[in-house]
């Protein structure tokens, strides 16, 4: 943090501060530097259902079950939405 300054408007007092940008990440509840899998067979070794965005669902098509129990992360995810083929919001998904 650098110096911090009062800035006085009229009957109340504002406290400044600059921060740097990373701090600021570092302080928003749930963001992490998601990791990138270079495929699914690496993402399902720790993720062994996939990875999801907050309510996704897994579109099947005949008698496939649905994948319930992936493991839901938006940051996750977004890291590694280049593996979701079926674009339903699920990253290499499998029961």
């Amino acid at each position: 943090m650098t110096p911090r300054r009062l800035l006085a408007a009229g009957s109340f007092a504002m406290l400044v501060a600059t921060i740097a940008p990373t701090t600021i990440l570092a302080a928003v509840p749930g963001h992490t530097d998601a990791k990138h899998y270079a495929n699914c067979t690496a993402l399902n070794k720790v993720y062994p259902h996939g990875v999801g965005r907050p309510g996704a669902k897994d579109h099947v098509s005949g008698s496939s079950r649905k994948v319930t129990n992936f493991y839901v992360s938006l940051a996750l995810y977004q890291a590694n939405s280049g593996s979701d083929r079926d674009k339903d919001g699920i990253a290499c998904e499998k029961l």
